[in-house]
């Protein structure tokens, strides 16, 4: 698989990691229909964990560049989702925050992400699945 031998398309990593990805993201969308992205899923989730906090941090939290945190941002301010407000410590900074709305669906995206990845990993059995999160972990 690695190394010697022929080049292979199907025996590589990173082709391996794109069809697993393409399918958990059509399982996603499959739950969670087209409201939210996946980005933008990830940005409610963490600014539920983080609480208030500023653009930046919630971008390095999810893994996001700028320019992405602050298309996601801006897109789940428009749906009514996250509020901005002034950093009372620093006026140059404004803070985000989950408004009432992005609030009260949290319980529902936490149960829905519980599902995508049940969902995701049923061909693997319950050791075969810890294994693999874990092996995920160390690559990340």
């Amino acid at each position: 698989m690695t190394g010697g031998g022929p080049y292979r398309l199907d025996d590589q990593v990173g082709y391996i990691l794109r069809l697993v990805s393409q399918r958990h993201a059509s399982l996603f969308l499959s739950r969670l229909g087209s409201d939210l992205t996946p980005t933008q899923f990830a940005a409610l989730v963490r600014l539920a964990e983080l609480g208030q906090c500023s653009q930046n941090e919630l971008g390095r939290q999810t893994a996001m560049d700028v320019a992405t945190i602050k298309g996601v941002v801006d897109r789940l301010r428009g749906k009514g989702m996250v509020e901005q407000t002034a950093d009372p410590g620093d006026k140059r900074r404004s803070l985000l925050s989950l408004s009432e709305k992005g609030r009260s669906m949290i319980a529902g995206l936490h149960a829905t992400g519980h599902a995508v990845t049940t969902d995701t990993l049923e061909p693997l059995d319950a050791r075969e699945r810890d294994v693999f999160l874990s092996l995920l972990r160390r690559l990340a």
